[in-house]
């Protein structure tokens, strides 16, 4: 397994992306559920949207 994973490349996800009521669609949101690697990815783009996140200014 690689130290990264590579969901943001996956052919399947893309597929199931476009097509969100095919078969290849439901078997992707049905291993998402128990995939180490997904959940890992998640908390990856986490950690980069609050690394990059901005706050409002404060108004008086």
């Amino acid at each position: 397994m690689s130290a990264e994973p590579s969901c943001e490349h996956c052919k399947l996800r893309r597929y199931a992306d476009r097509k969100p009521r095919s078969v290849i669609a439901r078997l992707w949101r049905w291993h998402t559920r128990w995939c180490p690697g997904w959940k890992a990815y998640q908390r990856q783009l986490t950690t980069c949207d609050e690394d990059t996140r901005v706050d409002p200014p404060d108004t008086q």
